[in-house]
């Protein structure tokens, strides 16, 4: 038996762990914004790999774009894109945004 227990333990997908949550999308007034840009930078490009939700992409032309519709707020893009000004992120409107069914 390991230490720690984890090699026992079941392997779960973030996606499956997600499918738990559930989303009050407020359409039409996403609660983050991508500024335009030509080339994103290193810290804009890195969203399309951290963040937990998947709501960042590279879209057309090599720019990244985002669907708020999933979004945890976990404040990862306001982390690594928040001093750079790329992204305009504030909390969704009252009764918006992500329910977490646990907790």
């Amino acid at each position: 038996m390991s230490k720690t227990g984890q090699e026992d333990r079941p392997k779960v997908k973030v996606e499956e762990k997600l499918f738990h949550n559930r989303y009050l999308v407020d359409a039409g007034r996403p609660h983050i914004k991508v500024h335009p840009h030509d080339k994103p930078s290193a810290a804009l490009l890195s969203l399309t790999h951290v963040c937990p939700a998947g709501c960042y992409s590279l879209g057309d032309g090599g720019k990244v774009e985002i669907v708020a519709d999933g979004c945890m707020e976990c404040g990862t893009c306001r982390v690594l894109c928040g001093p750079t000004g790329e992204i305009e992120w504030n909390y969704p409107r009252g009764g918006f945004g992500v329910l977490y069914k646990f907790g």
